[in-house]
């Protein structure tokens, strides 16, 4: 990286303004006969008396008067329009003679102003009418036509389908049109995060599409003897309500009418949190605080029935007893269920960040003159920041000595006593994220440029008006709040802070009222909402315009859940009150603010890889992600953008022969649960080919039936027993456990054995595999088959069957290549001059060549 803020853009474009519009609802009286009684009510984001000035000078009307000049903003900052307040006035009995005249007085206009701004809403009115986006009508057909190619083949068949589509693709509205277009008459809609419940209702009672559509939750209260039959009725529950057992073991009693009916769609709702899949393990990691925060419903006997169903291999149909026609499952971030292999291409729709993005400039491009539908979704950047040694000396950890996010904010005591047990250090930070930390200033002087830290940058502050801050533990939220509150911290005074993780704040969308109500309209306000892990899934907060990652984050999914939170579009409509489908954009980029740059850099990685597990050159996948999510990193003197090569560099900074081991020694390389085991024993040469793996006849082929028959038995004992289990009976069952258990473990460890024999091919090759399928299609099946004792084809099967992780082999493949190179051009070597195979096109026209 050269010096300076070397980027592919220019400034400008990275640090785009940010408008101060804001609407306001004016009303003016004409003094004459024809308007006696009227009232004019219109909106701008004009000044009001320069509007209205516009308006009456072509008819030279000079005997008017402005009575009345008010904000057009709720509570939580949206807005409303003039339409809405005139249609309020008509709905309480007021008079519209002609386009934008009110029969009624001043009292009554600013009364319907203050309803609609105190939240007297409609609720249930069918009023929105807009059809769906290309890529919305895309995932409809495609799922639509897989379901009926699917019943075609088998009138029997329960079909499954994945749509990978981020936050902002509109999964509600959409899977509603594909229950429209499927005429499903019942649609059963279950989630790990009952928050995202609101806009399950609120995108059935507010479009036209869906007029005479029912809807039932816990939270309504409706009856289902109320439902009427022949109108088609939407059922929203949460997994722990509904797949819960009671203490018997047993469907709750209060939901057995949903077994009685045959359900036509049925809908998994954040699907990433995999909660059926591996008991939330992966989903809250680090601290207990995130577990307790966001999983506070997940009770002993959910984890039960999680871990029963991850042995079963994710076959929902052996837990749920409901009856289903197909399952739809929706994720933003569904990386451990592409990589598995679960959903084949033909059950996918993805619609990823750089789709939208993507999309969002095309659309431009093609339509200048029309209305953009993706121009409100903002770019995001993400600035990553070396920290000054003295402050990494006190929080380094791991391999790679990176900056431990958890220890440097580590802190002791709660609520008023909570305090940083490195509370020094912390102020510092503090210093340097406004630039007013003496050192950086020093360094500023010595380079000719001052960086862009978040809180200092003039370009950056009106984005950090309204921003979250994620921290590792609910002391060091309190301890947080405490610090920015001391009278050394004046800077920041101006700042409403709320701590969403303090005790007696509830979990979920009980959360967001106390962030809404410090924000208010957005404009005349600054927050900072300090967080655990609460509000950063399934909540939208328009004002959020950047997010600070002051956690060790590991896992993608969670890390890009967060991230998204402040991606949500801010924009005010029709600003003019002269153009309806107009759209003034508040917020046209966001940003994420990291600490710990080897760690943020390997969260980019891995998104953009686990985007495309099956890629076929990594770098390329990243690639394309940055080239919609610019990364700038300071490393301690200069900040300079990084392109895909050198993130994949910097996130694989430091990798050694060991770490590259233990990557080929993971478990997460196999798949042995019930599914996978069953797709060998119906496969004849995957019985074979395993056969051939080493250790393997020595277990015999009968190891697989006994461990599927046996893991099934006891958990469907388990569940037809419940507490009338005897003692007897509980020790047959805990013996059966072990031992189907332990033959588990022996096909895993053979398999994983069979797996550390790649890298050893790949050190005798003298060609470059970036992928897995490089492996599978290189020029060398003899000494693959020398080396791990299966054919390509064979070993090709086993991991179209998921028997192999090829999305974990991908980054390992990837990671042995990078290292072989860098040791290679160290001593000098290149192997195949002018040969680097990205993938298996490349590697077939090289064959070729």
């Amino acid at each position: 990286m050269g010096r300076g803020l070397l980027v592919s853009r220019n400034a400008e474009d990275l640090f785009r303004p940010k408008s101060s519009s804001r609407l306001r609802i004016y009303a003016y009286s004409i003094a004459d006969d024809a308007h006696a009684g009227l009232l004019k009510v219109g909106q701008t984001t004009q000044d009001v008396r320069a509007r209205i000035a516009q308006q009456v000078k072509t008819a030279a009307i000079q005997n008017y008067e402005i009575v009345l000049d008010e904000l057009a903003e709720k509570l939580d900052g949206s807005t409303f329009s003039d339409h809405d307040v005139r249609a309020r006035l008509k709905q309480k009995g007021f008079k519209n003679p002609t386009l934008e005249w009110m029969e009624c007085s001043v009292d009554d206009v600013r009364t319907a102003i203050a309803e609609l701004r105190d939240g007297a809403i409609y609720q249930g009115s069918h009023h929105l009418d807009f059809p769906p986006r290309v890529e919305q009508r895309a995932a409809v057909d495609k799922t639509y036509w897989y379901f009926q190619d699917r019943w075609a083949e088998d009138a029997d068949a329960v079909p499954e389908f994945l749509w990978n589509a981020k936050m902002r693709f509109g999964k509600t509205f959409t899977t509603y049109q594909l229950a429209k277009k499927l005429d499903a008459k019942r649609v059963l809609v279950v989630t790990f995060k009952p928050a995202v419940e609101q806009a399950w209702e609120t995108d059935l009672k507010s479009h036209v599409d869906f007029d005479g559509w029912q809807y039932i939750s816990k939270t309504t209260g409706s009856d289902p003897a109320s439902v009427d039959a022949e109108h088609p009725l939407v059922f929203f529950g949460s997994f722990q309500d509904l797949m819960g057992t009671d203490k018997a073991g047993n469907f709750k009693a209060k939901h057995k009418w949903l077994t009685e009916l045959a359900w036509d769609l049925v809908v998994f709702d954040e699907y990433h949190f995999g909660a059926w899949r591996d008991a939330a393990k992966e989903l809250f990691e680090g601290e207990e605080e995130a577990k307790k925060e966001e999983a506070a419903e997940f009770t002993a006997a959910e984890q039960t029935f999680a871990e029963e169903l991850e042995e079963q291999g994710a076959d929902e149909d052996a837990f749920v007893p409901i009856k289903a026609n197909a399952y739809l499952y929706l994720s933003g971030t569904p990386f451990k269920v592409l990589n598995e292999g679960r959903f084949i291409e033909e059950q996918i729709f993805n619609w990823t960040y750089a789709d939208e993005q993507r999309a969002k400039g095309e659309f431009a491009r093609q339509h200048p003159d029309q209305k953009n539908p993706y121009a409100s979704l903002p770019e995001m950047r993400l600035f990553t920041y070396q920290m000054p040694d003295e402050l990494l000396a006190i929080a380094s950890q791991g391999e790679f000595d990176e900056f431990d996010l958890n220890a440097f904010f580590e802190a002791k005591g709660s609520g008023a006593e909570a305090e940083f047990v490195h509370k020094d250090e912390v102020q510092k930070w503090l210093d340097i994220i406004r630039g007013s930390y003496l050192p950086t200033q020093v360094d500023a002087l010595k380079t000719g440029e001052k960086p862009p830290f978040p809180y200092s940058d003039t370009r950056l502050l009106p984005y950090l008006q309204h921003s979250l801050w994620m921290l590792p533990r609910t002391a060091s939220c309190a301890a947080m709040a405490n610090l920015l509150a001391e009278k050394q911290n004046v800077f920041w005074h101006d700042y409403t802070v709320v701590n969403v993780s303090a005790p007696g704040v509830g979990v979920g969308l009980a959360a967001l009222p106390p962030v809404t109500d410090a924000i208010g309209n957005g404009h005349d306000t600054k927050t900072i909402t300090l967080t655990v892990g609460k509000l950063t899934t399934g909540v939208t907060v328009p004002q959020w315009s950047s997010i600070l990652m002051l956690r060790n984050l590991q896992a993608p999914e969670t890390y890009f859940q967060a991230a998204f939170r402040v991606q949500s579009p801010w924009t005010i409509r029709n600003p003019n009150g002269d153009d309806p489908n107009a759209e003034e954009i508040l917020k046209p980029v966001c940003f994420v603010f990291d600490f710990a740059p080897t760690r943020a850099l390997k969260q980019i990685s891995e998104y953009g890889l686990g985007l495309d597990p099956k890629a076929d050159n990594p770098e390329r996948a990243v690639e394309e992600l940055v080239s919609f999510l610019p990364v700038l990193a300071y490393d301690g003197s200069n900040m300079t953008q990084v392109d895909a090569a050198g993130i994949l560099d910097m996130a694989m900074a430091g990798t050694s022969a060991t770490l590259l081991a233990r990557k080929w020694e993971s478990a997460v390389l196999v798949n042995v649960d019930n599914a996978t085991l069953k797709k060998i024993m119906s496969d004849e040469k995957a019985m074979a080919a395993v056969m051939n793996i080493e250790g393997f006849r020595a277990l015999g082929s009968a190891v697989f039936e006994t461990v599927v028959n046996k893991s099934e038995a006891v958990s469907k004992t388990k569940k037809e027993k419940g507490d009338d289990i005897t003692p007897t009976e509980k020790r047959e069952l805990s013996a059966e456990e072990k031992e189907y258990k332990s033959k588990r473990k022996q096909i895993q460890e053979k398999l994983i054995k069979f797996a550390t024999r790649i890298p050893a091919f790949m050190y005798l090759t003298d060609y470059r595999e970036n992928t897995l399928y490089d492996v599978i299609t290189k020029i060398e099946p003899d000494l693959f088959q020398a080396v791990t004792g299966l054919t390509v084809d064979d070993f090709n099967l086993l991991v179209g069957l998921g028997v192999f992780n090829a999305g974990h082999m991908n980054q390992a493949v990837f990671a042995f290549r990078r290292y072989e190179d860098a040791s290679l051009s160290y001593t000098g070597v290149e192997s195949h001059e002018g040969l680097r195979h990205y993938g298996l096109y490349d590697t077939v026209v090289a064959m070729e060549a």
